[in-house]
């Protein structure tokens, strides 16, 4: 016959027995607290998505559309890569904004003459997946700098490693890292500009927009003007959503014309911000003197 050990088991006395069971009730109303928290932890912690490693960005950036990207750029000066980043990840660049640590330097546009607002170049080593999108943006984009230096003719040909490029730019003194973040409130803007920093400069950077229009600003679009020999300027606006990003030229671009191939400065900035905050970060290739 089985034997039921719980039930073979006298108490004491009816004190002791009563304390016996509240310790156990508390106990196991301890123990159900402390796995509906685990459980909901490890819930939150699965549902989060993950930021992006440097692997995982070389390939998000290779597989972009690079036919169509080029025809852009050679048509327009600018091209626009929607959803390059997830909303987390921009999420996560914009928090980095207040981690005073990760900067070298912190400008005040009205300062300078430049605008409105305010920006921070990041000091080396760059965060990871800032330093994956800049190494992986390159190689891609060397082709096309390239052949613009070749058909404006101007001698300069780009390695087609990053790291052979910055240490170029490290032999001539150009050796302050120049990826940065940028922040705009209501009634900041940034004017139009040039980002060059020294002899050596890559001819395209980069642009993404951490913050959601509508929900986080409005106003602040990205604008760039194209200024054309013996003719007016040209301007165009870039509409861009979260996560959006837009390659476009830094200083200058080659243009097919009736009397053949003739070079265009380019210039770039953002409108008044209407309200909200907005944050941009910049990832630009070549580094500062």
């Amino acid at each position: 016959m089985m034997i039921d050990r719980e039930s073979t088991r006298q108490p004491v006395d009816g004190f002791e027995s009563k304390n016996r069971s509240a310790l156990f009730a508390r106990s196991r109303l301890n123990f159900v607290r402390m796995s509906f928290v685990n459980r909901s932890q490890s819930s939150r912690t699965a549902s989060a998505p993950a930021i992006a490693g440097t692997e995982a960005i070389a390939e998000r950036v290779a597989s972009l559309d690079w036919e169509r990207l080029f025809n852009d750029l050679d048509a327009q000066g600018c091209a626009v890569l929607a959803r390059l980043l997830a909303p987390n990840e921009c999420e996560a660049l914009a928090a980095l904004y207040s981690q005073e640590d990760r900067f070298r330097s912190r400008v005040v546009m009205s300062r300078h003459g430049f605008g409105r607002g305010e920006y921070k170049y990041f000091s080396y080593p760059l965060p990871d997946l800032i330093a994956g999108l800049r190494t992986a943006f390159y190689p891609q984009l060397v082709p096309l700098a390239n052949r613009w230096n070749s058909a404006m003719g101007l001698d300069v040909r780009y390695p087609s490693a990053h790291a052979d490029f910055i240490s170029r730019c490290h032999r001539a003194g150009q050796l302050r890292p120049t990826p940065l973040l940028l922040q705009y409130e209501a009634g900041d803007y940034n004017c139009l500009h040039q980002d060059l920093y020294g002899e050596h400069v890559f001819p395209l950077q980069v642009a993404v927009l951490l913050s959601q229009p509508a929900r986080d600003f409005t106003g602040g679009e990205f604008v760039l003007t194209e200024q054309r020999p013996r003719m007016q300027s040209r301007a165009e606006v870039v509409p861009l959503g979260q996560g959006d990003a837009v390659v476009f030229a830094v200083h200058h671009r080659p243009v097919q014309g009736t009397r053949g191939t003739y070079r265009v400065n380019m210039r770039h900035g953002v409108s008044r911000l209407r309200s909200g905050r907005r944050h941009t970060l910049g990832i630009i290739f070549h580094d500062a003197s």
